[in-house]
């Protein structure tokens, strides 16, 4: 089974819009992957719920709860600087490493850009949908 890990800006675009980052999220409530999740992952969808879309707390605990129902929680232990630009997308490298996935789903220029790290390809949310697909 494909170990996957999506990048914040999957879970906050999928919950807002819809669309092609939902459909990546479907395939783990589906069962087609397995998507891992961590804590500072989820912590940044809290704040950006919170802090950009003005969410209130209700919805996001339900919000967090349904991503609980689907997503598997790894805790990192190794701690990653590779990114500069924008540091807390380490940690979605780390939560990466810790649930030794195959694939990181991103919308993020910087994770993007990488391409793939320590051989965990790299794509965003339509790119991985394209490969899944072939």
């Amino acid at each position: 089974m494909l170990r996957i890990v999506a990048d914040t800006n999957v879970y906050v675009s999928a919950l807002n819009f819809g669309g092609v980052p939902d459909e990546v999220l479907t395939l783990s409530r589906r069962g087609a992957v397995v998507l891992f999740i961590s804590k500072p992952i989820i912590d940044e969808i809290e704040g950006v719920l919170k802090e950009k879309f003005q969410w209130p707390a209700s919805r996001i605990r339900e919000a967090l709860a349904l991503i609980g129902e689907y997503a598997r929680k790894v805790d990192p232990q190794e701690r990653v600087f590779e990114i500069k630009k924008d540091e807390p997308d380490n940690r979605v490298l780390e939560c990466a490493l810790a649930a030794e996935a195959t694939v990181i789903v991103s919308g993020d220029s910087h994770l993007r850009d990488l391409g793939a790290f320590r051989r965990i390809r790299i794509l965003s949310p339509r790119a991985f949908l394209d490969a899944i697909k072939a």
